[in-house]
Order: C-alpha cells, then structure tokens, then sequence
C-alpha cells in the first residue's frame, strides 16, 4: 500500500526519478486525483510539487491546463546546457578575481565535503556553484544563473545517479576550478568550469538516450 506520510518533497522527488528515469515519458498526463492515490495523499501536496516541477521546467500545462511531463528533447536541453556553462564560466573567471581569501577557504571546505564517502554529491555540487555565482559578486549574473540553475538541477542531480565515476571525475573537475580560482588564474577558473559543464552534458545527454529506449 502506499504510505500516507509522503510530503510534497519526496513526492517531487520521486517524479523527478521517474521522469528522468524514463519511466514517466514526454508527454504523459500527471493527473493531480491518480497521483494522490498512487502516493495517498490529499492533492495539496500533489499541488506542490507539480507547481516545482514546472518552475524547474519538468512538466508543462496540457490540454485543460492538467500537467504533462515536458517533451524535452536533446536540442533543447543542449540549448540549455551551454547557456549555463558559458554564465557558469563566467562567474568562475570573476570569482578568480573577486573572492577574498575567506571565501576563497569556504569554497575549499565545500569541495573537501565532497570528498567524503558518505557525503551527498548532488547537494555539495549545488553548494560548490552557488558558492562560485556568489564569489562572482555580480548580482545581474547570478540572477542568469541561478534562473538556468533551477531549469537543469534535476538532470544536473540526475547525473550522479550514473554511478561512482561520475561522481569521482567531478570532484577532480571541481578540484580544478578551486585550484584556479585560488590562483586568481580567471581564465583556467572559465576554461575548468566550461569543460566541467560540456562533461556534465555529456553524461546526461547519454542518460536522456537511454531513457528512450525499450
């Protein structure tokens, strides 16, 4: 049976999985009454989450304005991709420039959690890059990315569902970056941080591939 303590968290959570997962495909309804009955919930929470979804672009209004998972397709989220890596860049090259010393160590810390076996890679990956949008001290900028942030997080999340190499490359990928901006190197800081976004692609093109197939 379905537990009844499911909160919109989980439940947002969970229709990510599935969604990126391939097990709810584009263009499949999301019916508010048979979700709260497949979660045994009221539809409030059900509400909630759906309402995140579609501000992170994972879903779209269909006909009488029900939801449909959003049919992304491998251009669009291409598209997508390379607009965030190039802001993303952006913000690691005026971080090199811009972080004090103390953030500079706040950044370190972050990338050393992430080393740590048991640490949650997709949380300290968000908190790597908004450490850097924010050592950026660009207020126009961060806005830019934190907007394309919110649009790709669940498949910037997704990626690490991939397995531990993924998880491992990124934390040298991440390693680099903090090197450079340490070094107030802006241009290797853009360089690392563009092929750190192109690989991430990389991988979630390839999960988006075979989420298609039979």
């Amino acid at each position: 049976m379905a537990s009844p303590s499911f909160s919109a968290d989980q439940i947002h959570a969970q229709l990510i999985r599935d969604i990126v997962g391939g097990k709810l495909l584009p263009g499949a309804p999301l019916a508010e009454v048979q979700l709260a009955g497949r979660f045994g919930v009221s539809r409030t929470p059900i509400r909630q989450a759906l309402h995140r979804l579609d501000a992170e672009g994972m879903v779209e209004r269909g006909p009488r304005r029900a939801y449909l998972v959003r049919r992304m397709n491998q251009d669009a989220l291409r598209d997508l991709f390379e607009s965030l890596g190039e802001i993303e860049a952006l913000c690691a090259g005026l971080a090199a420039r811009r972080m004090t010393p103390m953030e500079q160590a706040a950044l370190g810390m972050i990338v050393d959690q992430g080393d740590c076996p048991d640490a949650d890679y997709a949380e300290t990956n968000r908190r790597f890059h908004e450490a850097l949008r924010l050592g950026a001290k660009n207020a126009v900028m961060a806005e830019l990315a934190a907007d394309l942030n919110r649009r790709s997080l669940p498949w910037r999340d997704a990626q690490f569902d991939k397995g531990q190499d993924r998880i491992d490359s990124s934390r040298r990928e991440h390693r680099q970056i903090l090197d450079a901006v340490i070094a107030h190197d802006a241009d290797r800081a853009s360089a690392a941080m563009r092929a750190h976004m192109a690989t991430s692609l990389g991988v979630i093109e390839k999960l988006m591939s075979e989420r298609t197939q039979p």
